[in-house]
Parts: structure tokens; C-alpha cells; sequence
């Protein structure tokens, strides 16, 4: 508990201001500071007392980034006596809290709601410091403050923007599968019907049993194998923390990593998420095709770029660990020419002998206006230094294309997009 002058405690210390003129003297000046430090005291002790309050916190537990939650404050005040509060709830700044500093007025034995408007400005979690509450004495010239235990969290998740590119992807994804049950036949497929034959058809794919009852050819249908395995491996490393645009490259990777998720989702696949740089991090696995969208996004919510390497090998065991021979193994990283050489290549060549690989990086939008300057000597400087760039990062796409990997490097902008595209490629060509 702490006792403090309010701002009106300083009218207070100019009253005694015409004695000290009348009898300029030392014991003058004693007299009228002890004084006011007596009426500011015994006001403040006059106070009620903030413990005695009762606190209850209504705050949202989720908020999508980029959208505006309420919540309020509950106080009541159990004392015989009005209180005058001010309330300071010390949310870090991010979180996006209107205000922090609030005065209420509580009736003796009534409660009063103090209402708050959140609007985060940052993926991730948010949590209140501390709540102080201060109470004025009658004279309101002295207050009593403490600490209230009124703990408050709040998750911000990502705002998923590349969700308006969900029903167009969808529709290609039934359009595919519905040609892959005419046409379909192969290793990794399901049987669906018999029909009867038509030129054009895969001999291979004739059901002899059936002709011989029917006395007429007929052949096999089949349709693309649902309840594929999906396993996304985000790159959490010190790369992720590249601005690009507004935002960083790691939220260009969850964003494609969400529209991935809900894309498999809707095609039957089983998709499971691994952020790893040093350490694996948070990962979503065996989750349901109804909740799992909604668990990636909640589990990617606090996860941040650290200033490491990524431990390939690391992530090259958990991939192993997790999947089965023939799945989809997807890697959301920077395809840097530094970190691809001798550390990253071996290890996707490993993955690609046993799983489908697609390799998605962000690229950075800036080397393309960069490459496009003329204007003067530095310019052009900059612009050859950007091309050399994008042809090393080129080099580096084509040397994964020969490990066995698919590439798909695109600007924040475009990388979700083209990442279901390559998705949709290989259900197409029937290889999921």
C-alpha cells in the first residue's frame, strides 16, 4: 500500500503561502509543511482502502489481428463508503488498449463496469503488468494505491489474409477430383466404379472378371487417395524476421501455412504443423479436419522468429518421426544460397527419396524494384547486386528441382496462392 499527494494537494501547499509572507522564519516554513503533510496523510488514510475492493476481469481470450474485442472491468465496492478510483491497467502496448488510465466513481455496497476496446497490433500474447488501483480521501488531496490480483490474457491470432483465395482453390480441388474418378489409375488410388470401355481408356484398367459377366468390356474407375498425410515444417529461424511489406517473412509463411491447411482440410488430408529452428517449437498433430485449422492458427499465434540457424538435421528427424513413407512434406523457408549449401540441400534430397517435397520460400517484393533502377550510379549498382541475388536464390530453386523437391518462391503476396497451386498440381497429376 502506498499513500501519494493527488494534483490537488498542490492548492493545498499554497494556502499557508500569506503566513510564510507575513512571518518569513523558518519555523514558519516547518509549521505549514508539516501541516500539509498532516492533511495530505490523514486524508490518504481516510481513503478506502483499494484491497478491499473486489475485481473481476472480463477480457477477450482471442482476437484475430487487425480486429477490435471488448472486455470490461467489474469493481465493487463492499465498504460503507464511496469510493473514488482511478485505475491504471497496465496492458503492454501492443495489445492495443484504448485507455489505461480510468476514474470511476463506486457507491458504497454497488459495482460499477468499466468498459475497455482492445485492437492488438501484434500476433502473439498479450497479457496486463499489473492493475493499480488509487483512491482518494475526502479532501481529495492524499490516495491510497495497490496492486489488485486481476490477471488478463489475451491471444492475438493471425489474421489470415489469404482466406479470400480458400473458394476459388476449392473449386479447382473438386474439378480435379472429379476428372481423376473418370480418368484415374495407379499406384497411391482408390477404386471407385465400373463403366464400360471407351476408346482412349488404359487397357491396364480393364476388370476381366466383370467383362466375362457382362459379355462386354469393362473397366476400373478410380479416384484420388483421401486421408494423405500433410506435414508443414515452418522455418522459425532468425530469416523469419525479415520485414517484408508490413509485416515479417514468418507472416507470410503462416499465411500460406493456413491456406495450405484449409485446402487439405477440404481434400480429406490429414495435416499436421512443426515450427523448428534450433529446438522444435509449437506443432499441431493429429488433429481432426474440422479443428484443425482452427489449431494452427491458435498454435502459430505466439510463435517468433529466433535469432538462430535452423538445425536441418534436427528437422530432418522429426520429419521422419512424424511420417509415414509417401506423404506430402512441405518446408516453409528462405531458399538462401548461404544456408542452402551443404546444410539444407542433403536434407531435402533425403526427405524427396521418400515423400513428395515442396519447398515454399517468401521472397522479398524490394529486390524486384531494386533490380529495376536506373537512375544514377548507385542505382545501377543496386539493381546489379539485386539481380545477382534473385539469380543466386534461381541457382538455388533449380538445385532443389534436381534433389527432387518442387519450388515454389513467390512475394508475400503471391506465396499462399502458389503454394495451394503446386498443391493442386500434384493432386492433378496424381501423385497425392
Amino acid at each position: 500500500m502506498r499513500l501519494s499527494p493527488t494534483p490537488r494537494a498542490v492548492l493545498l501547499a499554497l494556502l499557508p503561502l500569506p503566513l510564510i509572507v507575513l512571518w518569513p522564519h523558518w519555523w514558519t516554513l516547518l509549521l505549514a509543511a508539516v501541516g500539509v503533510l498532516a492533511v495530505v496523510l490523514g486524508d490518504a488514510q481516510a481513503a478506502p482502502s483499494p484491497r478491499a475492493l473486489t475485481v473481476r476481469r472480463e477480457a477477450p481470450l482471442q482476437v484475430r489481428l487487425g480486429t477490435t474485442a471488448t472486455g470490461r472491468l467489474l469493481v465493487t465496492n463492499p465498504g460503507p463508503r464511496t469510493a473514488e478510483l482511478e485505475l491504471r491497467d497496465a496492458w503492454n502496448p501492443t495489445a492495443g488498449l484504448d485507455t489505461q488510465r480510468t476514474r470511476l466513481t463506486v457507491p458504497p455496497q454497488e459495482r460499477r463496469a468499466v468498459p475497455q476496446t482492445f485492437t492488438p497490433t501484434r500476433r502473439g500474447e498479450h497479457s496486463s503488468r499489473a492493475l493499480v488501483i488509487s483512491s482518494r480521501g475526502p479532501l481529495g488531496v492524499g490516495r491510497r494505491s495497490a496492486p489488485v490480483q486481476a490477471p488478463g490474457r489475451m491471444l492475438a491470432l493471425h489474421p489470415f489474409g489469404a482466406r479470400r483465395h480458400l473458394p476459388s482453390r476449392v473449386q479447382r480441388l473438386r474439378e480435379i477430383e472429379g476428372l481423376a474418378a473418370i480418368h484415374q489409375r495407379g499406384q497411391g488410388t482408390e477404386f471407385d466404379s465400373l463403366r464400360d470401355f471407351v476408346d482412349g481408356d488404359d487397357v491396364r484398367s480393364i476388370d476381366w472378371r466383370a467383362t466375362a459377366r457382362r459379355r462386354s468390356v469393362v473397366v476400373r474407375t478410380w479416384r484420388p487417395e483421401r486421408d494423405r498425410h500433410v506435414l508443414i515444417v515452418v522455418d522459425t529461424s532468425r530469416t523469419g524476421a525479415a520485414r517484408l511489406g508490413e509485416g515479417t517473412r514468418l507472416d507470410a509463411a503462416f499465411d500460406a501455412a493456413l491456406l495450405l491447411t484449409a485446402l487439405a482440410g477440404q481434400a480429406g488430408d490429414r495435416v499436421d504443423l512443426l515450427c523448428i529452428d534450433r529446438i522444435p517449437h509449437r506443432s499441431v498433430v493429429g488433429s481432426s479436419r474440422t479443428t484443425v485449422l482452427h489449431d494452427v492458427v491458435a498454435a502459430t499465434a505466439a510463435v517468433h522468429p529466433a535469432l538462430v540457424e535452423t538445425d536441418w538435421e534436427l528437422a530432418a528427424a522429426a520429419v521422419a518421426e512424424r511420417t509415414r513413407k509417401g506423404s506430402l512434406v512441405v518446408l516453409l523457408t528462405p531458399i538462401e544460397e548461404s544456408a542452402m549449401h551443404g546444410v539444407l540441400l542433403p536434407v531435402a534430397a533425403r526427405i524427396a527419396q521418400d515423400h513428395q517435397l515442396l519447398v515454399a520460400s517468401v521472397a522479398d517484393p524490394a529486390l524486384g524494384a531494386l533490380a529495376a533502377g536506373r537512375g544514377d550510379a548507385e542505382q545501377v549498382y543496386l539493381a546489379a547486386a539485386a539481380e545477382q541475388a534473385r539469380a543466386d536464390r534461381d541457382g538455388v530453386g533449380r538445385a532443389l528441382e534436381r534433389a527432387g523437391a518442387h519450388v515454389v518462391d513467390a512475394d508475400p503476396e503471391h506465396a499462399p496462392q502458389d503454394l495451394a497451386d503446386a498443391y493442386l498440381a500434384l493432386k492433378a497429376a496424381g501423385r497425392l
